[in-house]
């Protein structure tokens, strides 16, 4: 990988790494999202052409061993890509049946445009150029675009290049998931309804959206359009043209592929494939749109950019994972009913689900594109009837939001999954973690708070967050031998620990995670309505039903949540201190890589739950989410004490005792180690920045980007090393620069004004950028001194 800035470039041709590279040059616009996958390649075990929609998932159930398994995917849509070269009558282009002379596969990151430059030489000894481009329009939601430039090199003839939709296709990205039931679309019909257009309709199976896909192609010399000979071919599921060329030495030929894209979810479609083709025979000709796209793409860039000065690998990195951020969230995504799936949309790995990964996400969204926030947790509340109902089949009340979320916020968590080393279906109980529930709240919270957007509390975000109070309030009980309130049977975001040695039930006791996050919950609920203007808190009260005695409970619980305790730290949950040490020297020995050691420990026969390790920290978690400041007054209204070294002391404890088995693992200890070892810091938060552009995990990149770590490193650049939040109405910046770094800068906005943050060793400067009608002064703290940054003016703060 060689790359400047803002290019991530590959040279040669890797079939071993080619999944790898598919995903991380995939192009997107926040709508829809197609793989880097090579248009003349079919899906084999080496190229995996892909696309995706938010929020279109499809339902399928597998019969294993006589025990149904269902489970609901973000379905792999019908195939625009398409286009295959023939060169005189020959077998159509193949990479493994030509000498490969020359390979560059690049994406331009300014703009998420992808290229691929092959010189070959086929069988007849004919050398060819064939440069191709393309992007997904980020200025034109629906459309998406193709470019061939054709250059024989040592030859003249015809040629032909066929222009193809494939709707055959199905969900067959991750090997893990090839048991399971992959075939998702209905065909449906195909049609040509111009001369250059050709256009396929698909329904899946059980959700019944329909999807229609039109291309209109054209082909160029010296930059005029020229008619060519078209031959039509069509099945209820595929449908293409071949076009005949007559080449001549030296003289490049353009055949461009214009796609248009639209699926009965979508507002003002009516029949989707009249609205495709309609769209796609209007679409601008390849470079004026691409200069649209680019235009939509600078201003992204000019809200969302973030420099690092002093590691050149950083700064392109953190450009690579902005990018991708961007192709999946972007302003576009803002209207769909749609949330963050864990790993994008451009793979199928988690089926596309919605976990907690947003809590990683929304932190770079909020302060820089707070509508798509706004967007992404409406897909949470139209949602709540589900979370209600999950909750009361639970025997519990209020709002409980599956691990697990697709179309109807169901739980869509399986009941058993594969473990690749064993060849074993492991019962799953990952649905216990409840603490998503937990996320959510903070993710409203957290957004009002930065935006001070009080109409979306008053109307949507307090009826979410006092429900979700209230499913804290029922899965807890009070213990009077202890004067305490505990909550049982659920898991933490280790996920290493299911349940007790030897138990047959799910779950743990007073997983601390999850009882300091209720205890904060129930502070901020129990006043919650104080916040609303009456009429409001009247209507949210009565639409909830809400009982004065359910406010008194979640005040004592405030103050009495049970958090376990020991060797000074504080524990996962009750009971870890009592669990085995692992002989950690012994498994690097034998496995090398030991990130994921539940695999590993449950293909020996063993299980994870004996042992004092974790995946990711849970009470390390605590540290990442909360200041010290504010993890303290939680603690210490509990009741216990929260010495000066608390937060050093626990994070070595755990530090010791993680495996990192999520690349979101070093995100939160990259953040925590931030305020008193920034070195350490900056070595985790290397590992995660190149963790999926060097697929850390053996294979998991290529099956979809991590958006929880693409976005953390982002976040950990702003909020840890720059130091900044937003607390007391005005804007703070408590800088913790690591040594491998000179500073840092970004761009950013704070109650629609939009600022350019600039921290260097010596000191910090807030420049607010002119230009928003209504943007106002933005109050601005740097350790002890305030200051007012005027509209258009800048503040320089000078650091000891």
């Amino acid at each position: 990988m060689q790359s400047d800035a803002f290019t991530l470039s590959y040279t040669g041709f890797d079939p071993g790494e080619e999944g790898l590279r598919e995903t991380l040059t995939s192009t997107g616009n926040g709508y829809l999202c197609t793989r880097g996958a090579a248009e003349w390649e079919d899906a084999d075990g080496v190229h995996y052409p892909g696309t995706y929609v938010h929020g279109l998932y499809n339902r399928a159930t597998t019969m294993l061993g006589g025990v149904p398994v269902h489970n609901e995917d973000l379905v792999n849509l019908p195939n625009w890509l398409p286009l295959k070269l023939r060169i005189g009558g020959a077998e159509v282009l193949r990479l493994a049946d030509v000498e490969v002379l020359d390979y560059h596969h690049e994406l331009d990151l300014r703009s998420a445009m992808l290229t691929r430059r092959l010189r070959f030489r086929d069988k007849e000894g004919r050398e060819t150029d064939l440069v191709s481009r393309r992007f997904v329009s980020m200025a034109s939601l629906h459309h998406a675009y193709l470019e061939w430039t054709i250059t024989p090199l040592n030859w003249s003839g015809e040629a032909e290049v066929v222009t193809a939709l494939d709707a055959r296709v199905t969900n067959d990205g991750v090997p893990r998931y090839r048991q399971l039931e992959s075939d998702h679309l209905r065909p449906g019909s195909t049609v040509f309804p111009e001369s250059k257009v050709i256009a396929v309709k698909s329904k899946t199976r059980q959700s019944e959206v329909v999807v229609s896909l039109a291309a209109r192609t054209l082909v160029r010399s010296a930059g005029e359009e020229i008619d060519v000979p078209r031959a039509d071919f069509r099945t209820p599921d595929y449908i293409q043209q071949t076009l005949s060329l007559d080449l001549e030495r030296g003289v490049p030929v353009t055949v461009e592929k214009s796609v248009s894209l639209f699926t009965s979810r979508d507002p003002a479609t009516g029949d989707t494939t009249l609205r495709a083709y309609r769209s796609v025979a209007r679409s601008r000709p390849f470079e004026a749109a691409y200069a649209h796209h680019c235009e939509s793409w600078d201003r992204l860039w000019q809200a969302c950019d973030m420099q690092v000065f002093g590691d050149d690998e950083a700064q392109h990195l953190l450009r690579v994972h902005i990018c991708h951020i961007l192709q999946t969230c972007s302003h576009h995504t803002a209207d769909l009913d749609a949330g963050v799936p864990a790993r994008g949309i451009n793979g199928e790995a988690y089926r596309g689900h919605i976990f907690w990964d947003e809590l990683f996400v929304f932190p770079f969204l909020t302060f820089r594109t707070p509508d798509v926030t706004r967007g992404l947790l409406m897909y949470r509340y139209r949602r709540v009837s589900e979370a209600r109902a999950a909750a009361d089949a639970a025997g519990y009340e209020g709002f409980m939001f599956p691990w697990q979320s697709g179309s109807l916020g169901t739980e869509e968590t399986q009941e058993v999954h594969l473990n690749p080393l064993s060849g074993r279906w492991d019962e799953d109980l990952s649905h216990n973690q409840r603490h998503v529930s937990a996320a959510i709240f903070y993710n409203v919270w957290q957004y009002v708070t930065l935006t001070e957007d009080t109409m979306f509390l008053e109307y949507r975000g307090a009826e979410m967050m006092l429900g979700i109070a209230r499913f804290w309030s029922s899965i807890a009980h009070y213990s009077p031998e202890r004067d305490r309130y505990e909550i049982h049977g659920v898991m933490g975001p280790d996920e290493y620990h299911e349940k007790y040695p030897g138990s047959s039930e799910g779950g743990l006791r007073n997983n601390a995670y999850t009882n300091v996050f209720v205890a904060w919950i129930c502070d901020i609920a129990a006043s919650l309505l104080d916040l609303l203007p009456a009429p409001r808190a009247d209507a949210v009260r009565a639409r909830l039903e809400l009982r004065e005695e359910e406010i008194a409970r979640w005040k004592d619980m405030s103050r009495k949540m049970f958090v376990p305790f020991h060797d000074g730290v504080i524990s996962q949950f009750e009971g870890y201190e009592d669990l085995e040490e692992l002989d950690w020297d012994a498994y690097r020995a034998e496995y090398g890589n030991i990130q994921r050691l539940d695999r590993i420990l449950k293909a020996e026969g063993d299980t994870p739950d004996r042992y004092k390790l974790a995946k990711q920290a849970d009470a390390v978690m605590l540290f990442f989410l909360f200041s010290d400041s504010e993890l303290k007054r939680i603690v210490t209204r509990l009741g216990y004490d929260f010495p000066a070294d608390a937060a050093q002391r626990t994070i070595e404890y755990y530090d010791q005792r993680t495996s990192h088995g999520s690349t979101l693992s070093y995100i939160t200890h990259a953040g925590v180690l931030a305020r008193f070892d920034p070195d350490a810091s900056w070595e985790r938060f290397k590992v995660a920045l190149a963790s999926d552009v060097n697929d850390i995990q053996g294979g998991t990149t290529r099956e979809g980007i991590h958006m929880g770590v693409m976005s953390g490193t982002v976040d950990l650049v702003q909020r840890f090393y720059a130091g900044m939040r937003v607390s007391g109405g005005m804007l703070r910046l408590d800088p913790n620069l690591p040594g491998g770094i000179d500073g840092v800068s970004f761009n950013m906005t704070y109650l629609r004004s939009p600022l350019t943050v600039t921290v260097m060793r010596d000191r910090v400067t807030v420049q607010h950028r002119d230009g928003v009608i209504d943007a106002t002064p933005v109050k601005v703290r740097v350790g002890e001194e305030e200051r007012m940054v005027a509209v258009g003016g800048a503040e320089t703060f000078t650091l000891a």
